[in-house]
């Protein structure tokens, strides 16, 4: 037993070594940079931040990297490291009106108070391989200054608000502090800040097909985009000691709110209802199937049917968590081999018992023949 043991230490030491070399790949090829990772895939960034449930761009990159690429090996390795990190505290409640924006759009008002900013998205690209990019030191043309944005963008569910057309959005009695599910259990049903959470750090293909589920007919919703808007906001923190808020910097988040409908009630008049998304980086994708889902999850709250998975918070929140989900099929490569003998033997006994059932069976033929 010990000489397996430790034959199978240095096998596993030695794949160190096989990984480390087949993420350098060849030699001959300059090897890439945090820095151009950060830069360049920033993108990918985004979503490892996202799922790895931390805010830091060269900690992002370096986890992809390491990884290979591998988006979802990347957000283990954040998930990992954020469990060292103490905390000394929670931040302000951020101001996403007050969002300095780069990318603004809008599905239901052509003339948005504000404008439109299209900013950089891929809507409206060919989907044609570029070649020049293989060129190595291509450099992109010069950017034109961008035209000044107006100094007020209010978000569309705030426009429909002011007109009473709007599901309000009110804290909980008492204005609770939100749940915390990286340090406590969750329980069934679900409360909004839970589902919330979860579905931040949740996988993004994931939440894709629930979000594109909904919009098929599994969950009864199609709605249009209030608002998709991409910026930086400001992150303010009181220490215990000063009594009022310092500004701990600015980061990158998109944020998208759903405009959906909704009959009413006897109690409530026919309104709109909303689906939020609210996610780390430029990251559109992901808010955007975040406040389709979001609001497939409140169908409760409002009285409707809940048949369809996107519709069930036990099955969503347990599900959308990618590293868990990964840690669960992966596992099934690791050594089972006393749960498959032991099942091995009872097949092998349950054959060999039908066997001789069979022939016993066969035997009894002829005689009540005779």
């Amino acid at each position: 037993m010990y000489v397996a043991v430790k034959g199978g230490e240095a096998a596993i030491l030695a794949t160190h070594d096989l990984v480390a070399e087949a993420r350098r790949g060849d030699p001959a090829v300059p090897e890439i940079l945090v820095a151009q990772i950060r830069e360049q895939q920033a993108l990918a960034c985004a979503r490892v931040m996202n799922e790895g449930s931390l805010y830091d761009q060269d900690l992002a990159a370096l986890a992809l990297k390491q990884s290979q690429g591998d988006v979802i090996e990347a957000a283990f390795l954040m998930r990992a490291y954020r469990t060292t990190l103490p905390r000394f505290g929670s931040s302000e409640p951020l101001d996403t009106a007050a969002m300095a924006i780069r990318r603004r759009v809008s599905a239901t008002y052509k003339d948005l108070p504000g404008g439109q900013v299209l900013g950089p998205t891929y809507d409206y690209t060919h989907r044609l391989f570029d070649f020049a990019l293989m060129d190595e030191g291509s450099e992109a043309a010069p950017r034109k200054a961008p035209a000044p944005l107006d100094a007020t963008m209010p978000r569309v569910p705030d426009i429909l608000g002011a007109e009473g057309l709007m599901e309000a959005e009110e804290p909980p009695e008492g204005d609770p502090r939100p749940f915390d599910l990286t340090r406590d259990p969750v329980s069934f049903p679900a409360d909004r800040d839970v589902r919330l959470q979860s579905m931040a750090r949740g996988d993004e293909g994931f939440l894709l097909g629930l979000g594109y589920s909904v919009q098929r007919g599994f969950g009864g919703t199609h709605p249009f985009v209030g608002e998709v808007r991409v910026g930086e906001v400001a992150v303010e923190f009181v220490p215990e000691e000063l009594g009022f808020a310092v500004d701990l910097g600015d980061i990158t988040l998109t944020e998208c709110q759903m405009v959906n409908q909704f009959q009413g009630s006897k109690e409530v008049p026919p309104q709109f209802t909303r689906g939020y998304g609210l996610v780390f980086g430029h990251s559109e994708r992901k808010a955007m199937s975040m406040s389709l889902v979001d609001r497939a999850l409140k169908a409760r709250d409002f009285g409707e049917a809940t048949n369809y998975p996107a519709q069930q918070d036990e099955f969503v929140l347990y599900h959308a968590d990618n590293v868990e989900a990964a840690g669960f099929v992966e596992h099934l490569k690791l050594p089972h081999y006393v749960d498959f003998q032991g099942e091995l033997e009872l097949i092998r006994r349950i054959r060999k018992e039908r066997e001789e059932r069979l022939a016993q069976e066969q035997n009894a033929m002829p005689e009540a023949a005779e």
